[in-house]
């Protein structure tokens, strides 16, 4: 099946992006400069990706609150209409996360739940509501001056606050702006009718917003030590295992999954997600081994080199009673290297 194209892929091309598959999509991983000099952008100014491989699943009508109320973990009579939230869909058999979600409250009765890429049709499959997808590019502009930096463009758009949601003009074209994003740095994602894309994404970008790939987002999100689906959630893998207990509304009433996540509470955790920071600069990876005192414990799920730190990190599944400070090693292809469990995020920001 041939790949999906952003709206925006011819923009991409003429920047000489390196494109590469991600859920489907045909998505650019880096641009001339590199995923470093992306990565170091977006932590010390400002940089825009193309995220339009995201799906959209807009839930509608009065039935569409108590619809996400029963099939979502976290509880959204905690927000309210233009706001957003982080939920998870959960596998009803054995509480493991099908996918995790953003939530945006646009209206009384609209919702535009968010799945990651390839989690779009299942998604959909579970919730009902319209595929949107296609009619529309995300733009998600983040950094310490992404706001600053888009307020010379979009001036309503750069003052959605953090987690909020707004229906608002940019450049003459009808958008829904969210205070959210995926790289541990203030921001907003834009969601942008097709057609607008390109003139949008080019304005933002002359306004000194640097273009950033799918890489960089990735090297992002493990400093702010944000899970990634198929990684760190998935078959198999809990809120509960994930350290993700708060995205999951207990006080209300029954979700998707609830007894067995309710069972899985009862009985205890067997293993905990972790961040590890490692010595010196050789990346960690996935399925890499965690041991501690000669016994393996545990197992890398996302690991790399940290451009912000400069040494590996990495998420890792171990056992439970494991805490932050406590020393461990990682298999580095068969070279074992010193390392400690760490408080997450690796890197805090503003």
């Amino acid at each position: 099946m041939a790949l999906l194209l952003s709206p925006l892929d011819a923009a991409h091309r003429a920047l000489g992006a390196k494109t590469s598959p991600f859920g489907g999509w045909d998505m650019p991983l880096a641009y001339g400069q590199g995923t470093l000099a992306e990565h170091r952008a977006c932590r010390t100014d400002a940089a825009i990706f193309d995220v339009s491989h995201l799906g959209t699943v807009r839930v509608t009508g009065s039935h569409a609150f108590e619809l996400l109320q029963r099939s979502l973990t976290n509880d959204l009579s905690k927000i309210t209409p233009g706001r957003a939230q982080y939920t998870h869909l959960l596998d009803p058999d054995d509480g493991s996360v099908v996918d995790d979600i953003i939530v945006w409250w646009v209206g009384v009765d609209r919702f535009d739940v968010m799945p990651n890429a390839s989690n779009t049709s299942g998604v959909l499959a579970a919730l009902g509501g319209d595929d949107v997808t296609r009619g529309r590019a995300i733009l998600a502009v983040q950094g310490p001056h992404a706001r600053r930096r888009l307020a010379s463009v979009a001036p309503v758009a750069a003052e959605v606050g953090h987690f909020e949601v707004a229906e608002v003009d940019v450049l003459g074209a009808g958008c829904v702006v969210a205070g959210t994003g995926y790289t541990g740095e203030p921001g907003v994602e834009i969601a942008v009718p097709a057609a607008d894309a390109t003139r949008v994404w080019e304005a933002i970008v002359a306004a000194g917003v640097t273009p950033a790939g799918l890489g960089a987002r990735d090297t992002l999100r493990l400093e702010a030590g944000l899970p990634l689906h198929g990684h760190e959630l998935g078959p198999g893998i809990t809120p509960l295992q994930a350290g993700l207990g708060w995205v999951v509304g207990w006080d209300k009433g029954d979700f998707r999954g609830r007894a067995a996540l309710e069972a899985e509470r009862a009985r205890g955790i067997a293993r905990r997600l972790r961040g590890v920071a490692i010595e010196g600069r050789r990346p960690p990876r996935e399925h890499q081994a965690v041991t501690a005192g000669g016994e393996v414990v545990g197992e890398v799920t996302s690991g790399n080199f940290s451009p912000t730190l400069e040494h590996g990190i990495a998420l890792a599944f171990v056992r439970p009673d494991l805490k932050p400070g406590d020393a461990v090693e990682v298999d580095l292809r068969g070279t074992p290297t010193p390392g400690r469990i760490v408080k997450l995020p690796f890197v805090k920001t503003g």
